[in-house]
């Protein structure tokens, strides 16, 4: 029995963050095609990059080609799927029947993954893509985890059943949203959603133009927004239920946000394999990145809305990285946001819990002792209570969980 950690890599850093921190596979996108226009793209050098770092690590690497292709785009597609396949990746994470056909021609080593913006919710469905071909659905995320281990008794065994477990989610059935479109003429099933869902709406009455009307008592209403998933808790139901997969949400996110959550759902994988129950620590460390309110998605039943507001909260700031660390826990940080000789921060590394500690000594780059970095990514040098691998973060905690500015830094 196996239950795969599957994150997120928007750019380079954030696939070295997801892999260190745990991740069995990372999903990612080519410049074209892909459902986060927004997020880092991999041209094929990187792509190439990108497949022989994972795979040196034990790592697996899906590629997403799941927007709704036009014909111009569907007639230059063999020549990248060519690419992808002497690339070297493991599986494209595709929903139009279109392109299964020709990632089936052109890229017959990698294994066809159908996207959750197919909609797959019944044992009907899944069958049909297995078919076609496909060895794994990316199920709808409406399912509760009754109906999806009543799928899983209806589907052959050789099908691999994917759910996400923890990130943004969609106020429309599967992410097939048209409100971005109408609103903005950026296509949500061409990867450029502007979530129009997280803004703040008010009414105007046809008699009185320009007079803008709060919608309830307490004023103006984010009627369309939703809570971010987070399965921390219930990943054994998640394995009981036949997932062989959880995919965590958030190429557009933070390199410390892949790190920390990767972190979380490793261990939780890792407890819910040998029958433990999860540290609290790990439930915690999902609230250390920015967030909105959590829900448990549609698992258990509706997930219900937060109306007041679309703001991110966070219980803490990244202070620094750790680029190198000598046995004697010297370390050369980049600094993140300012902080001071003093100070308590927490250690967070690959594999370990955090760290807290009082911040020492800090020096510049040149050895000289100053009290705090004066310019973003200033190179440090400050002793660790342990040797810290690169890839490590130094956090504060904030005095209170502040809300962000309504984008996830």
């Amino acid at each position: 029995m196996a239950l795969e950690v599957l994150s997120p890599a928007g750019d380079r850093e954030k696939l070295m963050m997801a892999a260190l921190y745990g991740a069995d596979a990372v999903y990612l996108a080519g410049p074209r095609y892909g459902m986060r226009a927004a997020a880092g793209a991999f041209g094929p050098e990187d792509m190439a990059w990108a497949v022989g770092w994972c795979h040196g690590r034990g790592v697996k690497v899906y590629v997403t080609v799941n927007t709704i292709p036009t014909d111009a785009e569907l007639d230059a597609l063999p020549e990248y799927l060519e690419q992808l396949d002497a690339a070297g990746a493991d599986g494209l994470i595709l929903s139009d029947l279109g392109v299964l056909a020709l990632a089936k021609k052109y890229a017959p080593r990698a294994a066809v993954h159908i996207s959750t913006q197919a909609g797959v919710m019944n044992a009907g469905a899944a069958r049909m893509f297995h078919d076609l071909g496909a060895s794994r659905v990316v199920l709808a995320r409406e399912m509760s985890l009754e109906q999806i281990a009543a799928l899983r008794a209806k589907v052959p065994a050789a099908l691999e059943l994917e759910a996400f477990c923890h990130g943004a989610m969609c106020v429309s059935f599967s992410g097939r949203c048209v409100l971005s479109n109408y609103l903005t003429g950026r296509d949500a099933n061409r990867g450029q959603c502007a979530q129009p869902c997280r803004w703040k709406y008010r009414l105007m009455e046809e008699k009185h133009p320009g007079e803008l009307l709060e919608l309830t008592e307490d004023g103006g209403t984010y009627l369309f927004n939703s809570r971010d998933m987070c399965m921390i808790e219930h990943v054994p139901e998640l394995l009981a239920a036949g997932l062989d997969s959880i995919k965590i949400e958030g190429r557009t996110k933070s390199a410390y946000y892949a790190a920390v959550v990767t972190g979380a759902y490793r261990h939780a994988a890792d407890a819910a394999l040998a029958g433990q129950p999860l540290a609290e620590v790990w439930k915690n460390e999902v609230y250390a990145v920015s967030h909105r309110p959590y829900s448990t998605g549609f698992y258990f039943g509706q997930p219900g809305q937060y109306t007041d507001d679309a703001r991110y909260f966070s219980r803490y700031d990244v202070m620094a990285a750790v680029e190198r660390c000598d046995e004697t826990g010297r370390a050369l940080l980049t600094q993140r946001n300012r902080f001071f000789p003093g100070d308590e921060l927490e250690l967070v590394m690959p594999g370990a819990a955090p760290l807290t500690f009082t911040a020492g000594e800090i020096r510049g780059g040149d050895g000289a002792p100053i009290q705090a970095a004066s310019h973003p990514k200033m190179e440090l040098y400050m002793t660790l209570p342990v040797q810290a691998p690169p890839g490590s973060f130094l956090r504060k905690r904030r005095t209170e969980n502040k809300p962000g500015h309504g984008i996830e830094p």
